[in-house]
């Protein structure tokens, strides 16, 4: 099946052809962010393979339909770019990846948390500039620490099995209780218990209406003293500007994060070159105590080699009408035994 890929990047036009070697599709590569206007890039393919830069609302879903576009295949397991009320009723057929791999955003979340405690950042260029003091760079112990992990799905478990093998307590904050998490002795609580009693806070939840701005005002207020946030999860579960207040009153210890609220414009570009237009981006970078990676978190050969085989196998899936059902975000009109183009 002819499949149009929006916003790829250099590695995925290795890793998908590779991957496509046991499907046989015809995978045609743009640089381009899908929009309205470049959705007349897909026309002539049944499949459109989107990345979480895409913004795939009403419009630009409907210029896809009528480009010939009948699935969307998403190369993520987040959803939230996607307008689901529009690709049902215009009959298009969503699918995600739901699983990749959770090691390489937990492990990812651990780096962020070391790093940030250990200032391991700092150190590294003071030494490069023969700067061997260690003034500012003392952090603290993790050892017998309380950790509170918001979201306990894979990415979550996997977490939390790092950081009880680190020989922390946690905490976990989920609607739905992970079994597996509560055999490794995990105690849930709602949030409004966790923020105050925990040193450390990781966000591994999706982004839904419940979820944006989580991390409000309000719960910073009501956050430890001198707490750690970490983000790997969507920008958008944090509110910036009250994270930026809570950092400027001393209330939140560090933020580390490798999304943004508003990253769409900013990740996967070298604008090394150029003034950032983001004065809320541009302010939390002033900061000591915050840390910022641009959306890495997935990036490991085994995540991405798996993101490319579930993304094409769920093309392949569309054509025999096989797309497992944890797959599938919507059902449109899916196509049994069409011919590849």
């Amino acid at each position: 099946m002819k499949t149009a890929f929006y916003s790829t990047r250099p590695f995925e036009r290795t890793s998908f052809p590779a991957a496509n070697t046991a499907h046989g599709h015809a995978l045609e590569f743009f640089a381009e962010i899908l929009t309205p206007a470049t959705a007349a890039l897909a026309r002539g393919a049944p499949c459109a393979c989107l990345g979480v830069a895409d913004h795939a609302g009403r419009e630009a879903l409907a210029a896809l339909r009528d480009a010939g576009v009948r699935l969307i295949a998403l190369r993520s397991a987040g959803f939230n770019h996607v307008d689901l009320d529009a690709a049902t009723a215009l009959g298009l057929t969503v699918a995600r990846v739901p699983a990749y791999s959770p090691y390489a955003v937990a492990e990812h979340a651990l780096a962020l948390l070391m790093t940030l405690n250990r200032k391991t950042h700092r150190a590294y260029n003071r030494i490069r500039e023969q700067n061997f003091s260690l003034e500012g760079l003392m952090g603290f112990d993790l050892h017998e620490k309380t950790v509170g992990v918001i979201g306990t799905g894979q990415i979550g478990e996997a977490f939390i099995r790092i950081m009880l093998g680190m020989g922390c307590r946690v905490l976990a904050s989920d609607p739905f209780e992970n079994p597996r998490c509560v055999e490794l002795g995990v105690r849930y609580v709602p949030t409004a218990e966790l923020w105050p009693a925990c040193d450390v806070i990781a966000l591994h939840c999706p982004l839904t209406p419940q979820t944006r701005h989580l991390v409000n005002q309000a719960a910073l207020g009501a956050i430890k003293p001198g707490a750690i946030l970490i983000n790997t999860s969507r920008g958008a579960v944090v509110d910036t500007l009250a994270v930026i207040a809570a950092l400027k009153s001393g209330r939140l210890g560090g933020l580390a994060i490798d999304v943004y609220e508003e990253e769409g414009d900013l990740f996967y570009r070298d604008l090394s070159g150029e003034v950032l237009q983001d004065d809320v981006f541009v302010r939390l970078m002033t900061f000591p105590n915050v840390l910022i990676t641009g959306h890495q978190g997935f990036f490991t050969r085994e995540a991405v080699a798996a993101i490319a085989e579930t993304t094409l196998a769920n093309v392949s899936g569309f054509e025999l009408g096989t797309i497992p059902p944890a797959n599938l975000v919507t059902t449109g009109h899916v196509v049994s035994s069409a011919p590849r183009e």
